[in-house]
């Protein structure tokens, strides 16, 4: 083969790497330590669901190409979803998209939304994604960071106005907040939306921890503001909501015009995909309230278990109002480099976290601080805590 000088990595995806979450999950095996880092959970869903699958692929529903737009049944629940829980009206038939996970939708909706040069103004940490989908759709990403006050991360709404630009396409919002588990207030999507029909900005959303949200916090989708229902993508998922995270079940809720440039490059990804866990996941949004209340509960339960251990550790805790993610302030240890704590910690404690650094463009703000995930069954978190002590030693 003759040789090039010419790399064989494009030049808009040769910043990214192998993800963090890769190279911590097998520090994990390699040390045989818990896994607190990656944010799936360690047990399945409910078990009707499960079955519903199974059903499925027994009964041939699934097993071939399902329809480009999703099976009807899934996009009939969601439309049902989102009029039941936020009195958002859409047509299943041409304001409903079905995706593979989450991670597909945010992709197609950049790729279908973004021109070249075009500028993407994130909340910064993000979930590293979207910064490979900004890069991949050719735009530019431009980071509003959320900083800690009173022990949450909070959004400098001044700072948000202040990054818009004439050349800014799209607000790209996460909320509840992976990784620092912060929900934006009502009074903070107001002026959002505010701010994007002022410039005549669209806004993609991701929402999928839409159902785990602690204490008075409170989910408000951002498309039930005046003047946003025609200029929002609302992506949801039944990954985190029902822990089926391996199903890669998602979806976009927009206007028509939106879902069809969705729609547009989501078909030359996956095409179709999760046939089967399709109807699956379509009983899933017609449980009861009573599953989603005790879904909740139980997270909180081990948020609060884990966020006491870790204090306990002598970590600076920001305790999560939503997700389930905790991010800690290694600081108080005596650390400053979060990739060079979580990179020795399987050795000193026998635990894997993730450094917040890897979801900032300035890499310093992240410097100190460090991720954990509670969705684990409770006898791990309480040995994770057990060991963890060690810190505080």
């Amino acid at each position: 083969m003759t040789s090039t000088a010419r790399p064989f990595l494009n030049r808009r995806l040769a910043e990214f790497g192998t993800t963090i979450f890769a190279e911590m999950s097998a520090l994990a095996v390699r040390t045989g330590a818990i896994n607190l880092g990656q944010g799936f959970p360690d047990t399945d869903g409910p078990e009707e669901i499960r079955e519903a699958a199974v059903r499925a692929l027994r009964d041939g529903r699934g097993n071939q190409y399902p329809p480009g737009p999703g099976v009807p049944e899934l996009r009939a629940a969601v439309a049902a979803h989102q009029q039941r829980r936020y009195g958002l009206s859409y047509d299943p038939d041409t304001e409903v998209l079905v995706t593979a996970g989450a991670t597909e939708a945010i992709a197609a909706a950049l790729l279908g939304l973004l021109e070249p040069g075009d500028e993407v103004v994130a909340l910064e940490p993000y979930y590293d994604s979207y910064a490979a989908c900004i890069a991949m759709a050719g735009g530019r990403r431009v980071p509003v960071t959320l900083r800690p006050h009173e022990g949450a991360f909070r959004l400098d709404l001044d700072e948000l106005r202040d990054a818009v630009t004439d050349r800014t396409r799209l607000l790209l919002l996460n909320t509840p907040h992976n990784p620092t588990g912060t929900v934006l207030t009502r009074e903070e999507l107001a002026a959002i939306a505010e701010l994007a029909v002022e410039r005549d900005l669209l806004v993609v959303t991701d929402e999928v921890y839409e159902h785990l949200v602690f204490d008075d916090a409170e989910h408000v989708p951002i498309a039930t503001f005046p003047g946003m229902r025609e200029r929002t993508v609302t992506i949801g998922s039944a990954g985190k909501t029902f822990s089926f995270t391996g199903w890669k079940v998602g979806w976009v809720t927009a206007a028509p015009a939106l879902v069809t440039a969705v729609r547009s490059a989501k078909q030359y990804l996956t095409y179709v995909a999760s046939g089967p866990f399709q109807y699956a996941v379509a009983e899933a949004l017609a449980l009861p309230e009573t599953y989603f209340t005790a879904f909740r509960d139980d997270m909180r339960a081990k948020r609060d278990l884990l966020a006491a251990g870790l204090t306990e550790a002598g970590f600076g805790v920001h305790r999560p109002a939503g997700t389930y993610f905790i991010t800690t302030d290694i600081r108080p240890l005596g650390f400053g480099d979060g990739f060079a704590f979580c990179r020795a910690l399987p050795e000193r404690a026998g635990v894997v976290a993730i450094p917040n650094a890897v979801f900032y463009d300035h890499r310093e703000a992240g410097a100190p601080f460090v991720r954990f995930a509670f969705c684990k069954r409770t006898a791990v978190l309480e040995e994770a805590v057990r060991r963890l002590k060690a810190l505080a030693g």
